[in-house]
């Protein structure tokens, strides 16, 4: 007989914090993992087809499946925190599930999912109601005849345009119901017209640039979208090679090129679209880039304050018909400053630049950053004494920019349609908290490679470069959301302006952001009627075309709580309350926030056990079908980045907070619980093709090390980064058959990529690594870390949420936690966040 396995002690991990108290008596075998729920919803959905009308619970965000859109949106585009919303605000308070809905538009499809359609709609427009100016969707009604369709948003009726009309059925359709998208589908694009283009931004006392023009007085017309790169060129960019590798990316990206391995690879930069490309340092550097010249032409300039654009022709060209002279300057540019001796660089005046190139047509401002802009416009002082803040009131700085500039110039550049997106290099702190406002305010996206060194970050530069310029992208957007009648928006959650109360606005939005929601309500529901939402997204495509995207969904109304948390959904509620709790960093301090949502997690627990199974012992710990992980991934939002206890550096901070606000809800539920592999345990035919070409994925384990052993080589994964650990008893055949290794002394912990080896596991391992890249389209930091030999251990053991680290609790200790407070709410009567003894209780 074989003696039984046993699992590794704890890795080296920062530290946690341990629970104090008399423990409940729970089965650490039998705690609840989120794992069971995503690998039988696999299994329930794989191969299968889901259909949107209401009345079921959609597949989790998790799993990969094929939809139909047959009115509702479909839950790629929209979910909501119960698909049966409660029916007044006493009952939603009862069951203390945060009503929510996270809107993705331009999410990815499947490719077996049918195309959005696009509807024409002429010199008129979409058709539209009169009173909220909601747009028609397939949940109106038609009246008088087929003159009047009545708005399921606010119940108005709205006359029919001559060229809209058609006469009724029998059943009250239009006799041409099938031949329109936007009485079918639940997301639909429309074609707009000239009234729906950008109107000129509003007069400003002050210009932020000098222009011969005078500023624009008419709608904007729908242009191909245009880009500005910006290279900082100071010395620490050259030293860390940051400069050579975003010049050699973008070439690639724009022209192509081939592999290590000799493989041809094609340009991913959008057709139609012109670019403009500028250096700084603590001068601008333009470069006219027309294609009559025989080599770019350099005009700097020195004035940082009076900022201005030199040229007008030749800024803006097609980089096919001057790829000589772009090939040429993205070469020459690291040659021409290898010995700068300049350390500033005035990030604030090359925004200023960006923003006068494309005041006119909107477009995007990619920049490559090195150095903390201290020089110019939004110059900032190094951070100092920031671990000082924590645990003060202080803290919350942190999170808010520390010049206003940055502010202003973010909402001017939405203002004008142009989003930016940087690539942020660096050696020092560059405080994102600053001039990571212009990503958050314009739509962008920030890409994060603390101290950069080419040969690691290098493939993942390229890859998340080609994803910004692959993936769906659109300019000078407007996103309102409306909700019918007895609801309304409380909050927005998002990168983006708020404009107004119900207006958003977003220099670019992709198909990785999301926007989400909090509702509440404003009237009593009728449950004998669907509650509708709809998410109206104004937009100019890549291509230069403006469109409105649409988005519709309606919820059952439920009276019974038991029907509320049937029908609910965990994905949206952790989604809505990680984006609630990075929403408060500038506001609150973290501990508090951390001691809310554990607040917040018990309550929703106690309002179930209230309202569903009162007769049950108030000693017994029992957690609803629909919300059987909701603790630990409360747990694990509490060991995110931004929230953590023990030191973690502002810029680290933000970076993540700014990610977790913009994610959509798969990745937020994959960052926040990830990935974990046994690759020493794969079965001999999981992730190879079969016949039919398809691969089938091994189940997930538990992220923790009490499930690990010695001899295994383990894969985990938090979109962010994935890590190889390999342990000390490891087989030396299974390093061979996936490291071409044999011996773990002999293993590099610098490898960026695994070796193609000629092997099963080797196979195995590279397709789940390609199909993971093709679900998120791109790839993300590889490390590798051997045990008790790497440093990079502390970064794995992290991520086993799980486990005592990151300053919190392990799960078994939190479930301990959030049993006792509702076992205290519950013999005390009272409520959770009620008290201040809850608040001061011993543990």
């Amino acid at each position: 007989m074989y003696a039984q396995p046993r699992h590794i002690p704890q890795p080296p991990h920062s530290a946690g914090e341990p629970y104090k108290g008399l423990r409940a008596r729970i089965d650490p075998s039998q705690i609840p993992s989120p794992l069971d729920a995503i690998e039988a919803d696999r299994e329930q959905w794989e191969g299968k087809t889901y259909l949107t009308m209401p009345g079921n619970n959609p597949p989790l965000s998790t799993t990969d499946f094929v939809a139909i859109d047959q009115g509702n949106s479909t839950p790629k585009f929209v979910r909501v925190s119960t698909w049966n919303i409660p029916n007044s605000s006493h009952l939603a308070r009862e069951c203390e599930i945060p009503l929510s809905a996270v809107f993705q538009p331009f999410a990815d499809q499947d490719s077996r999912e049918e195309a959005i359609p696009l509807v024409e709609c002429g010199e008129t427009g979409p058709a539209r109601c009169a009173e909220c100016r909601g747009y028609i969707n397939p949940w109106c009604t038609w009246v008088a005849g087929g003159n009047k369709w009545k708005c399921n948003l606010c119940g108005c009726e709205t006359e029919v345009s001559q060229d809209y009309f058609s006469n009724l059925d029998a059943n009250l359709m239009r006799l041409d119901h099938y031949q329109r998208p936007e009485l079918n589908k639940g997301t639909v694009d429309f074609a707009v017209p000239k009234e729906y283009w950008a109107p000129p931004p509003p007069p400003k006392l002050a210009p932020s640039y000098f222009s011969l023009e005078p500023p624009r007085s008419t709608p904007r017309e729908p242009q191909a979208m245009n880009y500005v790169f910006a290279f900082d060129v100071s010395s620490e960019a050259m030293h860390s090679g940051f400069l050579s590798s975003c010049c050699a990316s973008l070439r690639d990206m724009l022209f192509g090129g081939t592999t290590e391995d000799g493989l041809a690879f094609e340009p991913c930069f959008p057709q139609g679209s012109q670019i403009a490309i500028l250096s700084f340092d603590t001068t601008l550097h333009f470069y006219n880039l027309s294609s009559n010249l025989r080599q770019a032409s350099m005009i700097i300039l020195s004035d940082l304050e009076e900022i201005f654009v030199p040229l007008k022709e030749g800024l803006f060209v097609n980089p096919m018909e001057s790829r000589g002279l772009i090939e040429d300057l993205l070469e020459a540019l690291p040659l021409r400053h290898e010995d700068t001796l300049i350390r500033e660089v005035a990030l604030g005046s090359t925004i200023l630049s960006g923003l006068a190139a494309l005041a006119d047509s909107g477009g995007q401002i990619v920049l490559f950053l090195s150095t903390m802009p201290t020089v110019g416009p939004g110059a900032l002082e190094p951070l100092g004494g920031e671990s000082d803040v924590y645990g003060t009131d202080k803290e919350k700085t942190l999170f808010l920019p520390r010049n206003q500039f940055w502010r202003q110039v973010a909402e001017e550049c939405t203002e004008d349609g142009i989003g930016i997106s940087m690539f942020l290099g660096m050696n020092k702190a560059i405080d994102v908290g600053s001039i990571g406002i212009l990503t958050s305010t314009t739509g962008g996206e920030l890409f994060f490679y603390p101290r950069f060194d080419p040969s690691r970050d290098g493939i993942v530069l390229d890859s998340q470069l080609r994803r910004l310029f692959s993936r769906t992208t659109v300019y000078d957007c407007l996103i309102r959301i409306r909700c019918s009648n007895g609801l309304r928006v409380s909050r927005h959650y998002g990168n983006f302006h708020e404009r107004s109360v119900t207006d958003l606005e977003l220099g670019i939005m992709d198909s990785d952001k999301a926007i989400s929601v909090s509702l509440e309500h404003s009237g009593t529901l009728d449950e004998r009627q669907y509650a509708f939402l709809q998410s109206a997204v104004l937009y100019t495509t890549t291509s230069g075309q403006r469109r409105v995207r649409t988005c519709n969904i309606a919820l059952q109304v439920a009276s019974l709580a038991g029907t509320v948390f049937r029908y609910a959904d965990m994905d949206t509620v952790v989604c809505h309350l990680a984006r609630d709790s990075i929403y408060n960093l500038s506001f609150r301090r973290m501990s508090h926030i951390r001691e809310e949502l554990t607040e917040k997690c018990s309550s929703l627990l106690l309002g179930y056990r209230r309202n569903c199974a009162a007769s049950t012992a108030p000693s017994q710990l029992i957690i609803p079908e629909a919300f059987r992980a909701l603790p630990v991934y409360a747990l694990a939002i509490s060991k995110t980045k931004p929230l953590k206890g023990r030191n973690v550096s502002a810029d680290v901070r933000n970076y993540y907070a700014q990610k977790l606000l913009s994610m959509g809800v798969r990745s937020t539920l994959q960052h926040l619980y990830p990935r974990l592999l046994a690759l020493h345990d794969l079965d001999e035919t999981i992730a190879l093709p079969n016949p039919a070409g398809d691969i089938s994925l091994p189940s997930l384990m538990r992220t923790s090390h009490m499930y690990m052993e010695a001899h295994g080589i383990y894969l985990i994964d938090n979109e962010e980064c994935t890590i190889f650990w390999i342990g000390s008893s490891v087989s030396p055949q299974l390093l061979s058959d996936l490291f071409g290794v044999d011996d773990i002394v002999n293993l590099s912990p610098s490898a960026v990529q695994l070796p193609p080896l000629q092997t099963r596991l080797s196979a195995q391992v590279r397709n789940i690594l390609a199909h993971r890249y093709v679900q998120r389209g791109r790839v993300p930091k590889m490390l590798i870390t051997r045990q008790n030999m790497d440093g990079m251990e502390i970064e794995f053991s992290d991520m086993l949420i799980e486990d005592q680290n990151n300053a919190a609790m392990s799960y078994l200790d939190y479930l301990c936690l959030v049993h006792k407070q509702i076992n205290v709410a519950l013999t005390s009567g009272g409520s959770i966040s009620g008290g201040p003894s809850l608040r001061g209780a011993p543990w």
